[in-house]
Protein backbone atom coordinates (compact mmCIF):
# COMPACT_ATOMS: atom_id res chain seq x y z
CA UNK A 1 0.00 0.00 0.00
CA UNK A 2 1.42 3.37 -0.77
CA UNK A 3 2.25 5.52 2.54
CA UNK A 4 0.08 8.53 1.54
CA UNK A 5 -3.18 5.82 1.42
CA UNK A 6 -3.96 6.18 5.49
CA UNK A 7 -3.33 9.84 5.44
CA UNK A 8 -5.60 10.48 2.52
CA UNK A 9 -8.05 8.77 4.48
CA UNK A 10 -7.65 10.27 7.52
CA UNK A 11 -7.98 13.51 5.30
CA UNK A 12 -10.72 13.16 3.30
CA UNK A 13 -12.93 11.42 6.13
CA UNK A 14 -12.40 14.25 8.34
CA UNK A 15 -13.34 16.62 5.08
CA UNK A 16 -16.55 14.91 4.77
CA UNK A 17 -17.32 14.70 8.50
CA UNK A 18 -16.92 18.62 8.60
CA UNK A 19 -19.09 19.12 5.92
CA UNK A 20 -21.73 17.57 6.82
CA UNK A 21 -21.71 19.41 10.10
CA UNK A 22 -20.86 22.65 8.53
CA UNK A 23 -23.91 22.40 5.76
CA UNK A 24 -26.38 21.11 8.87
CA UNK A 25 -25.22 24.59 10.50
CA UNK A 26 -25.98 26.36 7.04
CA UNK A 27 -29.61 24.89 6.84
CA UNK A 28 -30.48 25.73 10.32
CA UNK A 29 -28.98 29.20 9.85
CA UNK A 30 -31.05 29.51 6.05
CA UNK A 31 -27.91 29.86 4.48
CA UNK A 32 -25.88 28.47 1.33
CA UNK A 33 -25.60 25.13 1.16
CA UNK A 34 -23.10 22.29 0.79
CA UNK A 35 -24.61 20.58 -2.63
CA UNK A 36 -25.58 16.91 -1.96
CA UNK A 37 -23.17 16.17 -5.52
CA UNK A 38 -20.07 17.34 -3.06
CA UNK A 39 -21.26 15.51 0.26
CA UNK A 40 -21.37 12.19 -1.97
CA UNK A 41 -18.07 13.35 -4.02
CA UNK A 42 -16.31 13.11 -0.26
CA UNK A 43 -17.61 9.72 0.26
CA UNK A 44 -16.71 8.62 -2.82
CA UNK A 45 -13.45 9.72 -2.47
CA UNK A 46 -12.73 7.26 0.62
CA UNK A 47 -14.54 9.47 3.26
CA UNK A 48 -17.21 7.32 3.51
CA UNK A 49 -16.81 6.69 7.38
CA UNK A 50 -16.34 10.59 8.36
CA UNK A 51 -19.64 10.97 6.33
CA UNK A 52 -22.16 8.22 7.82
CA UNK A 53 -20.09 9.34 11.32
CA UNK A 54 -21.20 12.64 10.47
CA UNK A 55 -24.75 12.57 9.13
CA UNK A 56 -25.31 10.51 12.15
CA UNK A 57 -23.57 12.76 14.83
CA UNK A 58 -25.46 16.11 13.27
CA UNK A 59 -28.42 14.13 12.71
CA UNK A 60 -28.28 15.86 9.20
CA UNK A 61 -29.60 13.91 6.16
CA UNK A 62 -30.74 10.99 7.88
CA UNK A 63 -34.28 11.68 6.64
CA UNK A 64 -33.25 11.29 2.86
CA UNK A 65 -32.91 7.37 2.20
CA UNK A 66 -30.16 7.57 -0.39
CA UNK A 67 -27.99 9.00 1.91
CA UNK A 68 -29.13 6.64 4.64
CA UNK A 69 -28.20 3.61 2.56
CA UNK A 70 -25.88 5.06 0.07
CA UNK A 71 -23.35 6.04 2.18
CA UNK A 72 -22.63 2.99 4.71
CA UNK A 73 -23.14 1.09 1.21
CA UNK A 74 -20.30 3.15 -0.83
CA UNK A 75 -17.82 2.64 2.22
CA UNK A 76 -18.62 -0.90 2.66
CA UNK A 77 -17.64 -1.53 -1.17
CA UNK A 78 -14.33 0.87 -0.97
CA UNK A 79 -12.95 -0.40 2.29
CA UNK A 80 -13.81 -4.14 1.00
CA UNK A 81 -12.09 -3.62 -2.12
CA UNK A 82 -9.06 -1.89 -0.25
CA UNK A 83 -9.16 -5.41 2.27
CA UNK A 84 -9.51 -7.16 -0.54
CA UNK A 85 -5.95 -5.53 -1.94
CA UNK A 86 -4.58 -5.58 0.78
CA UNK A 87 -4.88 -9.15 1.08
CA UNK A 88 -3.69 -10.31 -2.07
CA UNK A 89 -0.51 -8.24 -2.14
Amino acid sequence: MPSYVPSWLLLVNLVAFAAMGLDKKRAVDHKWRIPEKRLFLYVLLGGGIGGTAGMFFFRHKTKHWYFRVFFPLITVAEYGALLTLLLRF
